[in-house]
């Protein structure tokens, strides 16, 4: 392939998150970090908007346009969204897009079947790549953290995504154990929208609950306890409403998924081999993925497991940084990739 040509396809790596898609492109970096929403024209059957602009329109749509989320849990919800989604932003990386047959590397969590990898594989295949791999979201996380994941070594990652929750033990290029939850930061939303809906009778959209998460949301007691104004809809009289919240309360709302995400570490450190728990012990846990960045998570689990608990550099960018290295390095780290998606 001439240089010229080479460089119309650039090899890109996608993490397909439930909340936020990632695209990095070799020699390029991080190009593109958007949400994974579309808003739909349901009559004409249009895409109106993607990503940010999309996320925008939640919950405050007109009857004829939808915003919809096509992941959930990691997985392939909307096949025919996701692929407008992916075809959309693969455009908008690559300006040129007639010639345009990327070889891509799409991250996908390691608990997913036969048919939803293929599902994932279509969806890029349709959106325009020449040929697509699967890796396996732990091991991106733990290259994107930094953790030297070819040695043979215990190295354990915990990657709290928007919709799922992988805990994973990798040595020599390979997961030798690992745990896909379905839980993370979607979760943690509804779990703030039951508990407005239980205590206040207040009922919450998504994104405040979002907010209120982000501002005030907490997986661990600390001195600081601040409150929230939140503004619902009110269940009983039906008009507006305002209450306030404080971040224990939140905090108490939280304690079912976060406790969830603890037994996972819990498991995955109860099956390791004995001769890797014991590196995992110096070593300790990283921590990556959008979850990680929830107040004092990584004092939880810290206090929970006994190790130490370091926060990857960029958490958000982990999987996407680590499919990157394998993008820039596809020869090389053949191996990883190979051992990484399990066919």
């Amino acid at each position: 392939m001439s240089n010229a040509l080479a460089f119309l396809g650039r090899d890109m790596a996608v993490d397909l998150g439930t909340a936020n898609t990632l695209i990095y492109v070799r020699g390029r970096g991080i190009v593109l970090n958007e949400p994974s929403v579309v808003a739909l024209n349901v009559a004409a059957g249009q895409v109106v908007a993607v990503g940010a602009d999309a996320k925008r329109m939640i919950g405050r749509t007109p009857g004829n346009i939808v915003a919809v989320r096509p992941m959930r849990d990691g997985v392939i919800a909307d096949f025919d969204v996701t692929e407008r989604m992916l075809r959309y932003f693969i455009e908008k990386v690559h300006r040129r897009r007639h010639l345009v047959r990327p070889r891509v590397l799409v991250a996908v969590p390691s608990g997913l079947t036969g048919v939803e990898q293929s599902a994932v594989k279509e969806a890029a295949h349709q959106a325009g790549a020449r040929r697509v791999y699967v890796f396996e979201e732990p091991m991106a996380a733990a290259i994107g953290a930094g953790l030297p994941v070819s040695e043979p070594t215990g190295n354990m990652v915990v990657d709290i995504g928007g919709g799922t929750t992988e805990v994973a033990v990798i040595s020599l290029g390979g997961i030798v154990t690992a745990e896909s939850l379905r839980v993370g930061g979607d979760e943690f939303d509804q779990a703030i929208i039951a508990f407005a809906k239980k205590e206040h009778s207040l009922l919450l959209g998504e994104r405040t609950a979002e907010e209120v998460k982000m501002s005030i949301g907490s997986a661990h007691p600390s001195a600081d306890d601040r409150q929230a104004e939140v503004r619902g809809r009110d269940l009983v009289s039906g008009l507006p409403k305002t209450i306030v919240i404080s971040a224990g309360q939140v905090r108490r709302a939280l304690q079912e998924p976060i406790g969830m995400i603890v037994d996972a570490v819990r498991a995955t450190l109860d099956r390791c081999p004995p001769e890797l728990a014991g590196d995992v012990m110096d070593r300790g846990i990283a921590l990556t993925g959008g979850g990680a960045l929830l107040r004092g998570m990584d004092d939880r689990l810290r206090e929970e497991t006994g190790l130490p608990v370091h926060l990857a550099d960029s958490p958000l960018e982990s999987v996407v940084l680590g499919t990157g290295r394998c993008v820039e390095d596809f020869d090389t780290l053949g191996q990883i990739l190979l051992a990484g998606a399990r066919r």
